[in-house]
């Protein structure tokens, strides 16, 4: 089963960039741009990675992301997750960036969206992975800063391909965000959220609703509400799922716990990604193997998420067709 779970062709399309800055990297960049960074060494990084909460996360989240500040860093960020791409056979990839994170100390848009997007170009190029990029608001900063960031990207409209809301759940629900999300709809940006992980169901409901969103990233707490499963099965609305990020989190407590499979198994169409692998533990490969050593199930079970995953994507119909029946030649071959 590893082996075949390796090999597996893959999607992923909930990936935060400046959650796969590694220690080393993280190192690196400090030095190259004479950063302080309140650590000695790639151990003690890795020691403060034990979080209690998605704010104990965040707070140290942001803090890393100081080392990004000129165009080849983000480029350098970027491209090291691309290679990790390669090394578990992703073949197309949706990532999150956040120009806030950015632009709130001084760094360009510009700046940050042209590393990332030179980064993604080569990796098409060179490494034939393919790949979209939603830009994600931050939902802890106020509606005008939400405005200011989406009048920001306007003129990256051929970069970006959605709008999205993720940061601290709690205290910040979708209803913040309905006029801004209405006019990043208005100016033809797809719209996904973060919604149902650290808060209720109801935050899924009115994602789908205030927000017009096409799908949900985590989205785990649905079954908190039997209506809104049968809602999702229904209309096929897919569920980016981060099974490693869930558990680091504390939302379950191992993954034996974890609803990943159960919602698969009564039709939602769930996926798996790796959300912010340098500070979760785990890459794709990594998340697909801690599912299923947790879960029993069958190859054609596993190749599902990525089935899932390429019905969800925002990828043309032509090249969906293409990457459905490069699994399905693979299931076949390995079953």
């Amino acid at each position: 089963m590893k082996q075949f779970i390796k090999a597996l062709p893959k999607v992923e399309l909930h990936l935060h960039i400046e959650g796969t800055l590694e220690p080393e990297l993280m190192f690196e960049l400090a030095q190259r741009n004479g950063v302080e960074i309140p650590f000695q060494s790639c151990d003690e990084i890795r020691a403060a990675y034990n979080f209690h909460n998605l704010q104990s996360f965040l707070d140290i989240y942001y803090q890393g992301a100081d080392v990004l500040i000129h165009e080849q860093d983000f480029f350098d960020l970027t491209w090291a997750y691309l290679l990790r791409c390669q090394q578990d056979n992703v073949l197309h990839t949706e990532i999150f960036f956040d120009p806030q994170t950015h632009t709130d100390r001084g760094i360009s848009f510009d700046t940050a969206i042209n590393g990332i997007h030179r980064a993604l170009e080569q990796a098409k190029l060179e490494l034939g992975i393919s790949s979209k990029l939603i830009m994600c608001f931050l939902r802890h900063l106020d509606e005008t800063s939400a405005f200011e960031t989406l009048r920001q990207a306007l003129p990256h409209k051929d970069k970006i391909i959605g709008v999205g809301l993720d940061s601290s759940e709690l205290g910040h629900p979708p209803q913040k965000f309905e006029r801004v999300f209405q006019r990043a709809i208005e100016h033809g940006f797809i719209t996904v959220a973060h919604a149902g992980e650290e808060g209720p169901a109801s935050n899924i409901q009115d994602s789908l609703e205030l927000l017009k969103i096409t799908r949900i990233d985590h989205g785990v707490r649905c079954t908190e509400d039997r209506a809104l499963v049968e809602q999702l099965v229904e209309n096929r609305t897919p569920l980016t799922v981060c099974p490693l990020s869930n558990i680091k989190l504390k939302v379950f407590d191992e993954m034996g716990q974890h609803n990943i499979v159960e919602l698969m198994r009564q039709g939602l169409c769930v996926t798996i990604n790796s959300d912010d692998p340098a500070y979760f533990g785990g890459y794709m490969n990594d998340n697909f193997l801690a599912v299923a050593g947790a879960h029993p199930m069958s190859e054609t079970e596993i190749a599902q998420f990525t089935l899932n995953a390429i019905e969800a994507s925002f990828i043309g119909e032509d090249e969906k067709a293409r990457l459905n029946r490069i699994t399905r030649e693979y299931l076949a071959n390995n079953a």
